[in-house]
């Protein structure tokens, strides 16, 4: 697990191969990602937008933006977490993602860029 803290905004990531939904013959790596977003600060912020980068050991880096995560746009009081899990798919084994989280304080309207921690992506394919 990778945790990172940005503004009272604490963010950890914990990374699974999905070995079971993977087909390393045909280069197609999937992995899956729990996110736990927790307020450590004493102001109550609202989750906005996301940005990825993904870095593919086959492929040129890609960034991914969008609202929310996974269709939603927590609200998070002091002391509040929201966890979700998402996804991705490589063409290698061999990887890694990190990125930014927008969130707005409610009280002032003041947005921030809260980091996501990079994190390894490396498929077990020597074990099987």
């Amino acid at each position: 697990m990778v945790t990172a803290l940005t503004e009272g905004i604490q963010v950890s990531v914990e990374i699974t191969y999905q070995a079971e939904f993977s087909n390393p013959k045909q280069h197609h790596y999937v992995f899956t990602y729990k996110v736990e977003i927790a307020n450590k600060s004493q102001h109550t912020y609202q989750l906005i937008s996301r940005k990825w980068e993904i870095f593919d050991a086959a492929e040129n880096p890609k960034t991914v933006e969008g609202m929310g995560v996974v269709g939603q746009q927590p609200i998070l009081e002091p002391g509040d977490t929201h966890s979700y899990v998402s996804g991705c798919n490589l063409k290698s084994g061999l990887g890694k993602m990190k990125g930014i989280y927008v969130m707005e304080k409610l009280f002032d309207g003041k947005r921030i860029e809260v980091s996501i921690p990079e994190f390894q992506l490396i498929a077990n394919i020597f074990h099987n």
